[in-house]
C-alpha cells in the first residue's frame, strides 16, 4: 500500500507544475495507476488478514497486470524523452531549443493548432515572462542568465535573428529575419511575445522532458520495490498453499 504513495505523489506533483498543468498528458495516467495499485494492495491486505483465498488470487493477478502497466509507462517515458536538448549560442549562458530535436510523439502534442492554442492561452496566464523584466535590467545580465527552457523559447526571440535588447521581453531592429521562421513570429506585444514560435513549443517540451525524467526515476525505483514485494507475496502464497495441501494430506492419511 505504501508503494502507491510515491506514484500518486508523482502524479500530483506533475499536475501542480505550470507547464504540465497546461499540457495535461502524463499526470492523470500516473495518478490513476497509483490509485489502482492502492486499491489492489488493500484487497490483498484484506485477503491476507481474513484469509480469503479468492481475494489473494485477485491481488496476485491484478497486481501482476499493474506492474506490467507501470513498467510499460516507465519505458514509454524514457523513450519519448530520450531525444531533445538545448544548444548554446555565442556569448549566451542560456540554451536555445529546436522543435525538431524532440521525439515525434512529443512534437505531435504541440503541432496541432487547436492543442497549441489551448496550451498557449494557459502559458500566458503564468508569470514566467513577466518575472524576467523584474530580474534583469541590463543586456549583459540577461545574456549571462540561466533561463528555463520556457523562458528561453517563449519570452524572447531566437538569438540568431539578431534582435537588439531593450528589456527581456522587448527587442528591436532584427538584422537577420531570414535565419528562422520564428524571427518573423516574434512580437513585442506582451500577450504575444514568441508564444507562436516553434522555439516556444520546443522550450515547453524541454521543460516537460526535465520533469518527466525526474518522475520516471521515482516510478522506476517504485517499480523495483513493487516487484520485490510482489515476489515475496507470491512466495508466501505458494508456501501457504503447500502447507494447506500437506495438512489436508496428513488429515486424510490419519
Amino acid at each position: 500500500m505504501l508503494l502507491s504513495i510515491p506514484i500518486i505523489g508523482t502524479g500530483i506533483w506533475l499536475a501542480n507544475e505550470q507547464d504540465n498543468s497546461c499540457v495535461k498528458i502524463l499526470q492523470w495516467p500516473v495518478i490513476i495507476l497509483g490509485v489502482l495499485i492502492l486499491v489492489v494492495a488493500l484487497a490483498g491486505f484484506v485477503g491476507a488478514f481474513w484469509r480469503i483465498p479468492w481475494l489473494l488470487v485477485f491481488y496476485l493477478v491484478a497486481m501482476f497486470v499493474l506492474i506490467i502497466l507501470l513498467a510499460c509507462l516507465v519505458i514509454f517515458i524514457y523513450m519519448v524523452t530520450i531525444k531533445g536538448s538545448g544548444h548554446l549560442e555565442p556569448n549566451r549562458a542560456y540554451l536555445e531549443y529546436n522543435l525538431d530535436d524532440f521525439s515525434g510523439w512529443l512534437r505531435q502534442r504541440v503541432r496541432s493548432s487547436y492543442k497549441w492554442d489551448r496550451i498557449k492561452a494557459c502559458l500566458r496566464t503564468t508569470s514566467t515572462c513577466a518575472e524576467l523584466n523584474q530580474s534583469y535590467r541590463m543586456a549583459q545580465d540577461f545574456f549571462n542568465a540561466h533561463l528555463t527552457p520556457i523562458q528561453s523559447g517563449c519570452c524572447k526571440p531566437p538569438t540568431e535573428c539578431g534582435y537588439t535588447f531593450v528589456n527581456p521581453t522587448y527587442w528591436i531592429s532584427p538584422i537577420n529575419t531570414g535565419a528562422d521562421m520564428d524571427c518573423s513570429r516574434w512580437s513585442n506585444d506582451q500577450n504575444q511575445l514568441c508564444y507562436n514560435c516553434d522555439s516556444c513549443k520546443a522550450g515547453l517540451l524541454a521543460n516537460l522532458k526535465i520533469e518527466w525524467r525526474r518522475a520516471d526515476i521515482i516510478l522506476l525505483i517504485t517499480l523495483v520495490a513493487l516487484k520485490l514485494v510482489y515476489l515475496i507475496g507470491c512466495y508466501a502464497f505458494r508456501n501457504a498453499k503447500t502447507e494447506e495441501i500437506f495438512r489436508r494430506y496428513q488429515q486424510g492419511y490419519t
